[in-house]
């Protein structure tokens, strides 16, 4: 059985700690873009007290034990990139989802989601003893389609009519998945991205 607890993780461009209150403002101020939120099932949370509602909305889902989130910190700034969670946590099964991700502009197409992803996939498989972790997007997201595609994900299927998306409109989504016996591979392709 896993035991999924708030933990930091750091790396060379970011360091990933448990969400908190503490850091609704950052996350307003990178989160302000509306563009962010076009794919998200939350609707668009571009003010600070929208923000504030998520933010206790995802440490609701922390304590009842489904979700781990955390707030995504560049190192090269100090600044609140974004957020991204652990979400979907089967313990009984060794599995979890990687998802919820967004950045603000300025982070995109940086180091900061390839190692953000390195630190979630390596923590799961070495320390959580996961043997699946599963990602999913919106269908109409091409670009969270191939970064997904670009770290050796394995595309599994859509779920069609997955989700009602807060503008009514029906969500398929994309499932990927990287098995215990796929990290190996993986990590080494995620480490070589880093270097570059």
């Amino acid at each position: 059985m896993m035991l999924v607890e708030p933990v930091t993780l750091a790396g060379s461009f970011v360091r990933l700690e448990p969400l908190s209150e503490a850091h609704v403002h950052g996350l307003a101020e990178v989160g302000s873009d509306p563009g962010i939120w076009t794919y998200m099932p939350y609707g668009l949370v571009t003010t600070e007290e929208r923000m504030e509602h998520w933010v206790e909305a995802l440490l609701r889902h922390r304590q009842a034990g489904s979700d781990l989130p955390f707030a995504v910190i560049c190192l090269a700034d100090g600044k609140v990139a974004g957020s991204t969670r652990y979400m979907d946590i089967r313990s009984e099964h060794r599995g979890l989802e990687i998802g919820g991700t967004w950045y603000g502009a300025a982070y995109r197409r940086t180091a900061v989601n390839t190692e953000c992803k390195y630190l979630l996939l390596r923590h799961a498989f070495e320390t959580l003893g996961c043997i699946r972790v599963q990602l999913k997007t919106d269908l109409r997201n091409e670009r969270s389609q191939l970064a997904i595609e670009r770290i050796g994900a394995m595309r599994e299927g859509v779920l069609r009519n997955h989700m009602i998306m807060p503008d009514g409109a029906y969500r398929h989504s994309v499932y990927y998945s990287i098995l215990d016996s796929e990290w190996p591979g993986v990590k080494e392709r995620l480490e070589e991205l880093l270097e570059r």
